[in-house]
Order: structure tokens, then C-alpha cells, then sequence
């Protein structure tokens, strides 16, 4: 209900606000839905489309199942970033709904950039299928488990923001009009785990391990950009939560194919 345009809200209405303050804590199990459903549009797209095709539909399933909440929040992000001058200046451009110089162009390179790894990983992953003799290597299925491992791990990484900072502002001035929970970091760590074993079993069927530059590269996006935002807004928001899950796993794909080529 927080983070996709699926009617979830029909089904079931939470009774109390602290469901809401918790959300963040289960982004990794939403990582399995966008994700899979991403894996999905590809398979059945390069059925019968073209690779270029199929890869934009792939994009383009995400951002109407989620409405681009994570994308509002990498144009809000850079917008302020980009564009404040203080603290306070770089919150009150981050909440305005317009969009900016700053996130035009960065929502225009993150598109981009995003299409082209996934075009290139795809056909790097089809050229080692013919290079190997094993039946397991199957090019649009590792393209598949590749986009739920980097969906997963990319929102589990960005869920660690409000463990590592505090919400820059007051709670009141939030979009859905309260913080999320500061969990203990033991908490997150176990569903973290918990999450990521369906993609480690997958790619156990596969045959083959991700390359570890790809899992580390995201750790240190995070860890840089948790820095940041401590010394530039003395904590996060919900537009760094989503621009920081965004950047992780566009790192992902962008040194899979540094490994891959």
C-alpha cells in the first residue's frame, strides 16, 4: 500500500499508524514484488519483441507499478542537492512538488543508464550461455534472477538509512505525516537474510554466483551517500530513501557489466 499502486488498500486497511512508521523495515520483501514482476515482463517480452523492446517495457513496468515513487524521490533529491544552498534551503526544494533542472536531468541519465546496462547485461549473459556447455545458463533467465537480486538487495540496503540517521525533519512535515521507526540494526540485519535466501537459492539452480564486486558496490553507495546526507541535512528523508535505493542498484547493474564484458 505505501510503495506500489496495487490495490492492497481494498483488501486490507491497517489499524494503526505504527504499520505505516514500520514499512521500511519489509522494502526487501518489496523488492521480490516489483522485482518480479520486472523478471516477468521481461521473459514474456522477448517472446516475441525485440531486446531493445522488451527492456523498455521492463522499466516501464516498474514505474506503473509503483506509480515512480522511487523516481519522484531521485528528482526530488537531486533537485535539492543539487540546488540548496543550506540545510533548510535544500529541504524546502526537496519538498516541492515541482521538478527542477537537477531532476530532469537526473531521472533523464538514470532512465538511460538503466536501459543500457540492462541491454548490455542481457546480451553479455547470452554470450556466455553460448560459451558454456551448461543447460542451467540460460540467458533470459539470469537476466531475470539478475533484476530481483539487484531489486532485492538495492531496497535492503536503502532500508538501512533510517537506521544509520535520523529523520531531517520535524515529523509533522513528513509526506505521510510520520517517521518511520528507528529499528535495532539486528532487526534488519535478520530480514535482510531472510529476503535475500529466495535469490540465493535461484541462483543455485542457475549454477553460477554473482560476481562479489556487484554485492559490495551498493554497500559502498549507501555508506557514501549516509555520509552525505549526516554532514549536508544531519539525517534522511523519505525522497533520500528512494534515491539511495535507486543509485544502489543502478551501481549493481553498471559493474555487472564491468564483470561481464
Amino acid at each position: 500500500m505505501t510503495y506500489t499502486r496495487l490495490p492492497f488498500g481494498r483488501l486490507y486497511q491497517p489499524k494503526s499508524e505504527e504499520a505505516y512508521r514500520r514499512a521500511v523495515f519489509y522494502w526487501p520483501f518489496v523488492g521480490w514484488l516489483t522485482g518480479g514482476v520486472m523478471a516477468l515482463v521481461l521473459w514474456l517480452g522477448l517472446e516475441g519483441l525485440s531486446l531493445g523492446v522488451a527492456v523498455v517495457l521492463v522499466i516501464l513496468s516498474r514505474i506503473l507499478v509503483t506509480g515512480a515513487f522511487h523516481e519522484d524521490g531521485l528528482s526530488d533529491f537531486t533537485d535539492g542537492m543539487g540546488g540548496g544552498r543550506g540545510r533548510e534551503d535544500t529541504l524546502r526544494i526537496m519538498k516541492d512538488s515541482h521538478i527542477g533542472t537537477y531532476g530532469v536531468l537526473a531521472l533523464t541519465i538514470y532512465i538511460l543508464t538503466l536501459y543500457l546496462s540492462l541491454r548490455e547485461l542481457t546480451m553479455a549473459f547470452g554470450l556466455r550461455s553460448l560459451q558454456s556447455s551448461s543447460p542451467c545458463h540460460n540467458p533470459i533467465l539470469m537476466t531475470a534472477a539478475a533484476i530481483l537480486t539487484c531489486d532485492v538487495w538495492g531496497k535492503s540496503l536503502a532500508s538501512l538509512l533510517p537506521v544509520a540517521l535520523p529523520y531531517a525533519r520535524r515529523e509533522e512535515e513528513a509526506k505521510l505525516r510520520l517517521a518511520y521507526r528507528r529499528p535495532k540494526l539486528g532487526w534488519h540485519i535478520a530480514r535482510i537474510l531472510v529476503a535475500l535466501l529466495p535469490i540465493a537459492f535461484l541462483w543455485w539452480r542457475i549454477g553460477i554466483v554473482p560476481p562479489l564486486a556487484v554485492v559490495c558496490a551498493p554497500v559502498v553507495v549507501v555508506a557514501l551517500l549516509s555520509l552525505w546526507l549526516r554532514r549536508r541535512l544531519w539525517g534522511y528523508t523519505g525522497d533520500c530513501c528512494g534515491a539511495s535505493f535507486l543509485l544502489s542498484e543502478l551501481s549493481m547493474y553498471l559493474v555487472w557489466n564491468i564483470c561481464a564484458s
